[in-house]
């Protein structure tokens, strides 16, 4: 599933009749389409694609350069691409609104944890390593009774390897989290500044 353009090309196959529950998830219209008729025939998806507008608050588009928009905003819709056709529009819909969460997840496998690159490509293998990485997070969690850090995964690698002493681990998980110290600078900050 992705967002494209409100303005894209594409010709109707078949337009959906949406029920209750995904007019209450604020989707205006379900429809099967051909996208790319403006592109060259080789550029052209070989396959079904399902448009699915949902209806959201307006906004500008943020960022740009020296001071200019970024490019038009949305309309009051995004329209949303996607090859599951047999699924209810409004679980398409709660799909995109949860993208975030599912972002911040991958953002904590990756960065965090370190699991960079798969170690199988197997269903199978991708399974383990995910298994393997929640469980590790967990016990970060139950041992430190702290949230995992990258620095605290590092320190604990160490000490697994060797390098590291039992003194070192225990004085980095003493140290003081000064998350909020942080965080509560960046707000004066911005309150300092008028925002």
């Amino acid at each position: 599933m992705c967002r494209v353009k409100e303005n894209s090309s594409f010709e109707v196959d078949e337009e959906r009749l949406l029920s209750g529950e995904a007019l209450g998830a604020g989707v205006v219209r379900d429809a099967v389409v051909r996208m790319g008729l403006s592109s060259k025939p080789r550029a052209r998806p070989d396959h079904a694609v399902r448009l699915v507008v949902i209806e959201v608050e307006p906004h500008a588009k943020r960022g740009g350069r020296r001071g200019k928009t970024a490019g038009p905003g949305n309309k009051g819709t995004v329209v949303l691409a996607t090859n599951l056709l047999h699924v209810p529009a409004e679980v398409v819909a709660l799909i995109y609104r949860y993208r975030y969460s599912i972002e911040i997840f991958f953002r904590f496998l990756k960065q965090v944890l370190g699991c960079r690159h798969l170690v199988s490509t197997r269903p199978e293998g991708v399974m383990t390593q995910m298994y393997c990485a929640v469980i590790a997070c967990l016990l970060i969690n139950l041992w430190t009774a702290r949230k995992p850090t990258k620095r605290t995964v590092e320190t604990l690698a160490y000490y697994f390897m060797g390098v590291a002493t039992e003194a070192e681990v225990v004085a980095h998980l003493n140290r003081p989290d000064n998350t909020g110290v942080k965080l509560r600078a960046k707000e004066a900050l911005w309150k300092k500044l008028g925002y």
